[in-house]
């Protein structure tokens, strides 16, 4: 269960499709879909 917080929404929510990534900067990430209103949610640490 990996948590992020919705910007739209604005509060933590499960982050849906969630993939790990890497930013520019070579540090992991998070990104996904928030379940309640579709927006891209995103999450910096491992």
């Amino acid at each position: 269960m990996t948590m992020g917080y919705c910007v739209k929404d604005k509060e933590k929510v499960e982050i849906k499709d969630a993939k790990s990534i890497t930013m520019k900067n070579g540090k992991p990430a998070t990104a996904g879909v928030c379940p309640k209103c579709g927006t891209k949610v995103f999450r910096i640490g491992g």
